[in-house]
């Protein structure tokens, strides 16, 4: 089931939706943001919609101003050059993973519902989480899970999985969690096992790789006066998209020319971050986490 979007209305409303325009709902999952884009456009303005998981597909909604491409969102520009687009009024990103992949046991993305170690948001790909278990080096290993999430022994959850898989291999999330068990903090458990499915899961679809390639490319995509609102769920998110309005890279180089003056492709609208209310969150509590930033291309 796909379940209401977070923080829906504010970050429609940041898109300062023009009714001709063109706009990019780049994680259109239920079609949720998409729905509420296309009650704003006119016969004249177009949605195109990215996803990279099937289950999205199915929700496709048949309306001519709307486009649903199978793709990945880090790949923006190639789809509007396919499209023969000069540029876009507004793109939505809505990064992580959709309450829908997390309720469907055999997709592996909840370590609450069993199954098999996948996690991979596109079947198609070849690495799951399993592979990079059962075959990453030790080095490679604590990269993620030094990287990817905020664990405090990432040292020792390496070495138990290189001893494991001397004499077994991993495939089913229960035997993962039965081996990190004796390393989980005490009345932390649930947290250490959500960040260290997050480090999995984000290796496993390279998501951070992709953000930051898909909000290198949007100074270039977006028209002037054209608004990007993108809503992220942890840090490694949002500290692209933080850099990427203060200094025109996800990098967060401040680059200035001879004279020592800058070029900076936004402004941002919100000057605080925009987060849900209360109510939302008590209605989601996906949401609670949910930081949503806006920034318009000068």
């Amino acid at each position: 089931m796909y379940h209401k979007p977070v923080l829906l209305e504010k970050s429609i409303e940041g898109l300062n939706i023009q009714p001709n325009g063109i706009y990019f709902d780049i994680t259109f999952g239920g079609g949720g943001h998409s729905r509420e884009i296309l009650k704003k456009l006119s016969n004249q303005g177009h949605l195109y919609a990215i996803d990279r998981d099937p289950d999205a597909q199915k929700n496709a909604i048949k309306d001519k101003r709307f486009t649903l491409i199978f793709g990945n969102f880090r790949y923006i520009k190639n789809y509007i050059e396919f499209y023969k687009l000069d540029g876009v009024d507004g793109i939505l990103a809505d990064f992580g993973v959709s309450s829908h992949q997390f309720d469907i046991s055999n997709r592996g993305f909840s370590f609450r519902l069993g199954g098999n170690l996948d996690m991979r948001m596109n079947p198609e790909q070849t690495t799951t989480a399993s592979d990079i278990l059962n075959q990453y080096s030790d080095k490679d290993l604590y990269t993620i899970f030094r990287t990817y999430c905020d664990i405090h022994n990432p040292g020792k959850l390496v070495n138990s999985i290189i001893e494991y898989r001397k004499l077994n291999t991993f495939k089913e999330i229960g035997g993962f969690l039965d081996l990190i068990k004796p390393l989980m903090p005490h009345n932390k458990e649930i947290k250490y096992q959500a960040q260290v499915f997050q480090a999995l899961r984000i290796s496993v679809n390279d998501e951070i790789n992709s953000i930051k390639e898909f909000l290198d490319a949007t100074p270039e995509v977006l028209n002037k006066g054209g608004r990007l609102s993108a809503i992220s769920y942890h840090s490694l998110e949002d500290k692209p998209v933080k850099n990427l309005i203060k200094t025109g890279n996800t990098k967060g180089n401040l680059e200035k020319d001879i004279f020592g003056r800058t070029d900076l492709p936004f402004k941002a609208i919100n000057r605080k971050i925009i987060i849900p209310d209360q109510e939302e969150i008590n209605d989601n509590p996906r949401a609670k986490s949910a930081k949503l930033r806006i920034a318009e291309k000068i």
